[in-house]
């Protein structure tokens, strides 16, 4: 300059600044460019890539670790038994081979979101109502989509013929005890989507169970298991849900009417994503008929922002997200 002085330098945040400071414009500025690209550097589409590895508890009857992104989940899956004697209300003969496994309660899972998993989850702290959320909402979708056959559960005893039975009548089968199986989810890194994480590593984990051969020993009035790997039998998962979550953010405030907001549907959003967006929907498809996933069950929670053509949007990628599963899932 003429009279000598520097001009003074401009204000300026670094990216990772701006970002704390003002989460919301900044995901904005990123979702309003002529290519909309998220700060993580996916399109509002993009999922990210999972990985699997099973077996890794060797104490447990089945196992998984989950990486979804820096979310990362390990599951353990320990049989117990129930004896059918200790049952203080027997089903009875009308109850649905579909209803059998909520009845008896014998799927028990139980998430919990480990300490320094996050910033949010602090040594100290009293557990969260993520984790119960969590919890519940897997029970819920284990039972809502029948995914366990009862009779891989339980165990059973022929009764030798007596005096009394008639010629023609053949042995009687009866239960003498069913598998309860305890699902321990345990989320070691959090960044977001916690739950189709979750859910993948139960699938996962369910998947590798390996249950011991048992059977009913009347001289000692006892279950017996044998201890012998090659006698072990898995689960039959035949069909397997894949669930799918979406955040939304939108630009509508209460100064603001609401067909002047903007809105945009990301999938598997990553933890500042989720912590901007209050409107999240969970799509959980499975196969059909004809192969194609079809939507079984649909969850939304908060926001209004998100209309038919966005939920269909949703059910979409969903279906899509459906087909990438099955590869990973069946090891294709």
């Amino acid at each position: 300059m003429a009279n000598g002085t520097a001009k003074p330098p401009g204000l300026a945040f670094s990216r990772e600044t701006f970002a704390k400071l003002t989460p919301g414009p900044f995901l904005q500025a990123h979702l309003q460019q002529p290519e909309p690209i998220r700060p993580n550097g996916r399109s509002l589409d993009a999922f990210r890539t999972p990985t699997i590895h099973t077996g890794s508890l060797s104490h447990s009857n089945g196992s998984a670790v989950v990486r979804l992104g820096d979310t990362a989940i390990v599951c353990g899956v320990r049989a117990e038994i129930l004896l059918a004697s200790d049952i203080p209300h027997p089903p009875g003969e009308d109850t649905s081979e579909d209803d059998l496994v909520e009845r008896l309660g014998l799927l028990v899972p139980n998430v919990e979101l480990s300490t320094g998993c996050s910033p949010g989850h602090l040594p100290g702290n009293p557990p969260s109502t993520v984790a119960q959320a969590l919890s519940y909402r897997i029970l819920s979708l284990l039972h809502t989509s029948n995914l366990i056959n009862a009779d891989d559960l339980r165990i059973l005893y022929t009764e030798p013929a007596s005096e009394d039975d008639l010629p023609d009548e053949g042995s009687k089968v009866v239960t003498k005890a069913f598998w309860a199986l305890y699902i321990d989810v345990l989320c070691i890194a959090l960044d977001g989507n916690p739950f189709d994480a979750a859910w993948a590593a139960v699938i996962s984990a369910l998947k590798s169970t390996q249950l011991p051969k048992a059977w009913w020993d009347p001289d000692r009035e006892m279950i017996l298991c044998s201890p012998l790997a090659t006698e072990t039998h898995g689960l039959r998962l035949d069909d397997i849900p894949v669930a799918s979550t979406f955040a939304v953010f939108s630009t509508g405030s209460a100064l603001k009417q609401r067909s002047e907001a903007e809105s945009w549907v990301l999938a598997d959003p990553d933890g500042f994503e989720e912590d901007v967006c209050s409107e999240t929907v969970t799509a959980v498809a499975r196969s059909d008929d004809g192969g194609v996933g079809s939507i079984t069950r649909l969850e939304k929670s908060g926001g209004g922002a998100i209309g038919k053509a966005a939920m269909g949007r949703c059910v979409h990628m969903a279906q899509q997200r459906w087909r990438e599963w099955q590869g990973v899932l069946h090891g294709g």
